[in-house]
């Protein structure tokens, strides 16, 4: 550990702020254990994925051409076959692994090598694949997934419409079965029903999973998959009946090609639906082991969750990239010498620059932990450990709550440190503004955020009533219910709300420790009960109300819902970052970690304290104080800011950012030897200002 001392002690305190007795008694943060903890329970895989991410050959190329871009990555994909990269979710009887959450831990850390590639990827294994694989059944794995694994059929997920994004349920292509020739018929019957961002589709496609609604025997029962062939293999000419476009250059992940489809009576084998959870026998009568069609509905969706889990874990990844070259080059770049006549200050002992870059380097290990608890809670419903309807239902709200989260914090933390660094930001080089770019989708697709964050509010309000359905809600306002030893909340797999809430003065008495992990624990849990009681007792009887009623009510109340489900989702990643600290030994790690976890926590009730105030959890005096211990911690967390973020494991073959390699400090370096020497010299050009600063001193 002797390299991680000397660089806290001078790298990052160049101009000598530090006392040696203070320095010696700061606590040392064990970077190797740290970033094992980060790595998480598939430390082994995120090691393998690395080193290919780390490879030239699978990086992106800054300014290609789309044509050329397209070009690259898709021949980028067959070395991930050949490197065994992309199969681990698979069956083993065809090659794979069956280990889902290995999968989707590999899958993110090829974000740092080109987004578009990982996104591609998602596109041929994660989803044309896991479609085939999860609403399927053996024998459709068996004749198709040798072909999409080996990359032998690159494939599409044809769910998304022009008409339809989020809303999947409502999707306009239909598949009507012909029990004539027992053939299903798929159309799109107008164009606002073209299958529309369709990864695969303007060139590489040649087949489709294809979501339409299965009609039979003039029922309709509901959104369904079939797969369907697109193009001739040896001409990769689209098949009749089929056509589509090209989406063109987009915002970013040009490497992609993205395209619409669409389809006039196209005819598949009725064994081409994916029938695991629906089948249409041979006479056309329509079967399911699921009786609800919105239970079925869900359920097949379900099926496909991991797409939100990957995005959720690549967008910290990108966050962890960006910090560790902003927070690198803090520590080199000077600017200003605001306490020194002849030496300028590093950016990151400004308080400022702390503010910019250490709130969001604490939310990214709060997103960090908790995405690693997103991701056990994935593998154990997809490996049959913990795989029950709960657990499902658990899954599919985790997964809901904080891919927004995280995916927007990418956006911000990229645009942040892209400010941070000045013009050196904002050059492609620097990777920032490509970042960025290629990221921005990410907070729309696999469900657009505001929405999925309702589905959150509307899984909140449901646990609510369910708790408190013969509760009188004129008295909720201030209810306390029973609760475990010290414990905030019953733990589920989402951590259901209803189950605390403490009373005014009790929030009062715990925000005297703002600092203390439970005065933290206690005003963000009781700002979610609050938020969720509060609507829900406006909400009260709207199932009882004529649908348009209802639907009107529900929209009045629609922005509170969100923010409710957003907090929830805060206090999600405040509780895995504080879990995550009870798995750490080292005492001087944990005590940088707690540091980071508590500003992590105050900042939270910096950011919403008009809502503390206005609703009295909070006294304006001690809302005040809430600024002044943030800027406390801010302090004591600069001298370990380089191992905080050493510890996320990015080498230079991810950064790839001429900043972060040390190119500032050495050109720092040189312009101070520069005027040393020149001040040494005696030869030194006089300053003007103290040139007449000594002229007025002389006639006084």
């Amino acid at each position: 550990m002797t390299e991680v001392v000397d660089r806290s002690a001078s790298a990052q305190h160049p101009t000598g702020s530090k006392d040696a007795a203070t320095t010696a008694a700061e606590p040392v943060v064990d970077v190797a254990a740290l970033g094992e903890q980060l790595l998480g329970k598939w430390a082994h895989i995120r090691h393998e994925a690395r080193k290919v991410a780390g490879n030239p050959v699978v990086q992106k190329i800054e300014g290609l051409h789309h044509t050329e871009h397209r070009a690259r990555v898709f021949e980028q994909l067959k070395f991930l076959v050949d490197n065994n990269t992309v199969h681990r979710a698979f069956p083993t009887r065809l090659g794979g692994s069956d280990d889902h959450g290995g999968n989707i831990a590999g899958f993110e850390e090829i974000v740092t090598a080109d987004p578009s590639l990982q996104i591609k990827a998602g596109v041929q294994w994660g989803l044309f694949g896991s479609a085939v694989m999860h609403l399927g059944t053996e024998e459709h794995q068996d004749k198709w997934l040798p072909g999409i694994m080996s990359l032998e059929i690159p494939g599409c997920f044809a769910m998304t419409e022009t008409g339809h994004g989020s809303d999947v349920a409502s999707i306009a292509t239909t598949a009507t079965y012909d029990d004539a020739s027992q053939e299903f018929v798929i159309n799109t019957p107008f164009r606002a029903a073209w299958k529309d961002y369709i990864g695969n589709a303007a060139n590489d496609g040649l087949a489709a999973v294809v979501f339409a609604q299965l009609i039979t025997k003039n029922v309709n029962h509901g959104v369904h998959a079939f797969y369907v062939e697109l193009r001739d293999p040896a001409t990769k000419e689209f098949l009749p009946g089929i056509g589509g476009e090209d989406d063109g250059i987009k915002g970013g992940l040009n490497g992609i090609d993205n395209g619409r489809l669409h389809f006039t009576n196209v005819r598949i084998p009725r064994t081409n639906l994916l029938n695991r959870y629906g089948d249409v026998a041979v006479d056309g009568t329509y079967s399911s082991t699921i009786e609800s069609p919105g239970r079925r509905f869900f359920t097949m969706l379900g099926t496909l969750v991991q797409g939100r889990v990957s995005l959720d874990g690549a967008a910290v990844a990108a966050s962890k990239v960006a910090l560790k070259t902003a927070i690198q080059y803090a520590t080199e770049r000077r600017q200003f010498n605001a306490s020194s006549s002849t030496d300028e200050e590093v950016l990151l002992d400004y308080q400022r620059h702390q503010r910019r870059l250490f709130t969001r380097l604490a939310t990214t290990y709060a997103a960090s932990f908790a995405h690693e608890q997103l991701l056990q809670k994935f593998d154990d419903v997809f490996s049959g450990a913990h795989d029950t309807d709960a657990d499902r239902q658990d899954l599919e709200t985790l997964a809901a709550a904080l891919k927004p989260l995280s995916t927007w914090h990418a956006l911000d933390t990229l645009q942040e440190c892209r400010e941070a660094c000045g013009g050196a930001g904002f050059l492609i080089e620097n990777r920032f503004a490509s970042l960025r770019a290629d990221l921005d989708v990410y907070v729309t697709f696999e469900g657009d955020n505001t929405v999925l964050l309702q589905l959150v509010a509307k899984r909140l309000l449901a646990d609510y009533a369910k708790e408190f359905r013969s509760a009188d809600f004129g008295v909720l306002a201030r209810y306390v219910v029973d609760q475990a030893a010290g414990v905030a909340f019953h733990r589920t797999g989402l951590r259901q709300v209803a189950q605390f809430v403490a009373d005014t003065g009790s929030v009062q008495k715990a925000a005297l420790a703002l600092r203390d992990e439970e005065g933290q624990r206690t005003l963000l849990a009781d700002r979610v009960q609050s938020m969720v009681a509060e609507v829900g007792a406006a909400l009260k009887g709207a199932n009882k109300l004529p649908q348009h009623q209802a639907a009107a009510l529900f929209n009045q109340h629609q922005h509170e819902l969100i923010e409710a489900a957003q907090a929830h989702a805060e206090l999600l990643q405040w509780e895995a970052f504080t879990e995550a600290l009870g798995q750490v030994s080292d005492e001087g790690t944990k005590r940088v970690l707690t540091w980071l976890r508590d500003l992590f926590g105050l900042s939270l009730i910096e950011k919403h304290l008009s809502w503390y105030l206005m609703n009295g959890r909070l006294s304006m005096q001690r809302g005040r104080t809430v600024g002044t211990y943030i800027n406390r911690l801010l302090v004591k967390i600069r001298p370990h800011a380089v191992d905080l973020v050493d510890a996320f494991g990015y080498g230079p073959e991810h950064l790839r950012a001429a900043i972060a390699t040390g190119a500032e400090a050495t050109r720092q370096d040189a312009a101070r030897a520069h005027f040393r020497e020149q001040r040494a010299s005696g030869k030194a050009p006089a300053d003007e200002k103290s040139l007449l600063a000594l002229k007025a001193s002389r006639t006084r």
